[in-house]
């Protein structure tokens, strides 16, 4: 899917249409995606911050109809506040596009395990569009990229095992 359909799609929506109305200063600042190749869990949710107020509101557009959730806002490690910047309306993006360029990377790097899950966040920061992504593959392996969304490739990549993320810890003594 196109994101300029998921934007279609919540602008539409009644949920979208009253919250503009009661929050005119709102802005896009991110959004999340799970394409789920072997179930069903699809999920897309794209989040709203309101300046004003200093609050977020993601909506879940797998949901029929739209939900509107307010979410937590949290600190950074210097303890700064949540200040996120926004993201223009206009990107372009296609799911199915990213899904193949991450495929192919895979490729390259000759990484033969089948993609099971994909996530993906939309996010902007210093002024950049990009999608922090995370591929669950076969046989408990990894992928983490990230994507510049302006120029449609592959910024940073790393493959992991589920088993390097785990520390193994011996038998505690009695």
């Amino acid at each position: 899917m196109n994101f300029q359909f998921y934007l279609e799609k919540l602008f539409d929506s009644k949920a979208f249409k009253e919250f503009r109305k009661e929050n005119p200063d709102a802005f896009l600042c991110s959004g999340f995606f799970t394409l789920d190749k072997e179930g069903s869990d699809n999920q897309q949710h794209l989040d709203y911050w309101i300046p004003s107020s200093k609050k977020l509101f993601s909506f879940k557009l797998n949901e029929d109809p739209i939900e509107m959730v307010p979410t937590e806002t949290y600190k950074d490690p210097e303890g700064n506040e949540f200040n996120p910047e926004k993201i223009n309306d206009n990107i372009e993006f296609d799911m199915n596009e990213i899904e193949k360029l991450i495929a192919e990377k895979a490729l390259e790097e000759k990484i033969n395990n089948k993609i099971q899950k994909l996530i993906l966040s939309l996010q902007r920061k210093d002024g950049k569009d990009f999608l922090l992504g995370t591929a669950f593959l076969s046989n408990l392996g990894l992928m983490k990229v990230m994507i510049d969304i302006d120029k449609n490739e592959i910024t940073d990549f790393e493959k992991k095992s589920f088993f390097d993320m785990m520390k193994f810890i011996g038998k505690k003594k009695d």
